[in-house]
């Protein structure tokens, strides 16, 4: 059985070097702690919260992240698809999320909030009353996705073909409409 922590505060912690304690987190903060390509395998985080932490390729598999919160965080890379599925909850608020990996996720109702998602990967994922507020979605992929009621008003850059992604009830802005017809190398003026 892993170690609980609860109600406590890291500060400035390099996990690169020295490799987090395998336990369980329970509402715990982390704040300004690297870890790049940390090994976080197996290490359950409940309630809590990251601020101003770089994750940048760090390895997820079977990381629990129940109700977490990334604030102001880099997470570069990050293989969320390794993550134990199991009770996976996250809010993202002012994060880069380039190239980090939700293939096949089911995450309903996650908020992303003023995130750069440059080519990140939702194919095959879930994302039914998602939020995408004021996000960067520069060739992200949205292949095979579940974008139901999800809401794309304040994002931009994104290209999401409506034929190959179920979008029923999802909600977009008319400056985002561009990004539903991009397949078709129309112009819009």
């Amino acid at each position: 059985m892993n170690a609980l922590v609860i109600d406590k505060t890291f500060t400035k912690e390099d996990y690169k070097t020295n490799r987090l304690a395998l336990a369980e987190y329970d509402n715990c903060t982390f704040v300004n702690c690297n870890f790049t390509e940390a090994y976080l395998s197996d290490v359950n985080f409940i309630e809590c919260t990251f601020t101003e932490c770089n994750f940048t390729n760090a390895k997820t598999k079977n990381t629990s992240f129940n109700t977490v919160t990334f604030n102001n965080c880099k997470l570069l890379g990050v293989q969320f698809t390794s993550c134990n599925p199991f009770l996976l909850s996250f809010t993202f608020n002012d994060c880069n999320l380039q190239l980090a990996s939700f293939y096949q996720l089911i995450i309903k109702k996650m908020l992303f909030k003023n995130c750069n998602l440059e080519q990140a990967d939702f194919s095959k994922a879930t994302l039914t009353e998602s939020v995408f507020d004021n996000c960067n979605l520069k060739n992200t992929a949205f292949s095979n996705t579940i974008l139901l009621k999800t809401d794309f008003t304040t994002a931009y850059n994104f290209s999401i073909d409506p034929e190959d992604n179920a979008i029923k009830g999802a909600k977009f802005s008319k400056d985002g409409l561009f990004g539903l017809l991009t397949k078709y190398k129309i112009s819009i003026s």
